[in-house]
């Protein structure tokens, strides 16, 4: 549809009840979708990730005033935003969906309902005191739910002993400790069974971790508990799956947290350590045994706000079990930067989607 002008006679005109809007014009995700057409065979999986910028944070004073000055102020509205981003995921042909900063009802009422008409099945899990959380969606005739491994940082170091040695560890530092513990960030771990080979299962995780630019120590041990858990479910429940880990990880290519993840280990004595200062290092090594990949390597941005760009999201990938077919490109920089900076009128987040077509090796 969309057409109904021409199907039901000639136009009338009609009386605008509020002022008039220009709508989107070319939108940055117009040229993407020319390589997303059709979803992808069966061998292979084409993955999402995304924060879609929460409703709690883009409509406030502070937003408005500093943080996205110029973006038209309709652009910040749910409604605009969310029309926006039903028509970007939906064009994507995705078989994986992992969104952060997803408003609850947004989730319940508006992405769910969407996305289940394009055959996209959502798992939702909160941030307590936030109001957001992260979403997860997979392509219900590909995939299947086998079982669902979400935990909240903060209580799962406290509570689980797979993480008793890194809790123990960083009660020997209470400043830090204590600011790990306050954090409301969360990791969605799904295992999933493919429809057409039930040999083949898969883990997919979705985390949104700590965001201040000084928080880089809190960050390493919010993704040392992440790769404990996601090793426990894909090595000790569903002995040696693949898993795919998507996110914003609110790390930079030259962060500590991203060389943890890429390299398999962090020294003791890493400058991220000490990222907020004397008073609140906390000198640990860390090692995990996966052997990840950034599927999208490293762009020079994902998020593009008026006073910052860089890359922070991720979708790191097995390198033993998955390879990269393709990573659909991110919009140019002239299409970014058209309306200034993110979000505007043709974009609905201040991050950009990462997108790539995977198969098994």
């Amino acid at each position: 549809p969309g057409d109904g002008a021409q199907r039901y006679g000639p136009p009338r005109e009609v009386e605008s009840s509020g002022p008039v809007e220009a709508g989107p014009g070319a939108c940055t995700f117009d040229s993407r979708h020319l390589y997303t057409k059709k979803v992808c065979g069966e061998g292979s999986i084409r993955a999402v990730s995304y924060n879609i910028l929460a409703d709690t944070y883009a409509q406030t004073e502070f937003s408005r005033t500093v943080l996205y000055p110029y973006c038209a102020p309709y652009a910040l509205e749910l409604d605009y935003r969310q029309n926006l981003l039903k028509k970007e995921l939906a064009g994507y042909s995705a078989d994986l969906i992992c969104l952060q900063e997803v408003d609850k009802s947004v989730f319940v009422d508006s992405l769910a309902p969407a996305l289940d008409a394009f055959g996209l099945e959502g798992l939702f899990k909160i941030k307590e005191k936030q109001h957001e959380g992260l979403a997860t969606f997979y392509r219900r005739d590909k995939f299947s739910l086998l079982s669902q491994h979400d935990i909240a940082f903060s209580e799962a170091l406290l509570s689980d002993p797979l993480h008793k040695e890194l809790c123990d560890k960083l009660a020997e530092y209470p400043l830090v400790q204590e600011k790990v513990l306050q954090r409301s960030s969360v990791l969605q771990v799904s295992v999933l069974q493919s429809t057409t080979d039930p040999s083949r299962k898969i883990c997919v995780a979705n985390t949104h971790l700590y965001w201040h630019p000084k928080g880089g120590n809190i960050r390493l041990i919010q993704i040392a508990v992440a790769l404990s858990h996601i090793k426990h479910v894909a090595c000790d429940l569903y002995p040696s799956i693949p898993i795919i880990f998507c996110g914003d990880f609110n790390s930079t290519p030259s962060s500590g947290t991203y060389s943890f993840i890429n390299s398999g280990g962090i020294a003791e004595d890493h400058e991220d350590w000490v990222s907020n200062g004397e008073e609140e290092r906390c000198n640990m090594p860390l090692s995990h045994s996966f052997k990840l990949l950034s599927a999208c390597g490293e762009p020079a941005y994902t998020n593009y706000v008026g006073g910052f760009h860089g890359c922070l999201d991720y979708i790191f990938i097995d390198k033993n079990a998955l390879e990269v077919e393709q990573v659909i490109p991110l919009p140019s920089h002239e299409e970014v930067t058209t309306h200034q900076a993110l979000p505007s009128v043709s974009h609905p987040s201040d991050h950009i989607a990462l997108i790539c077509d995977l198969k098994w090796k």
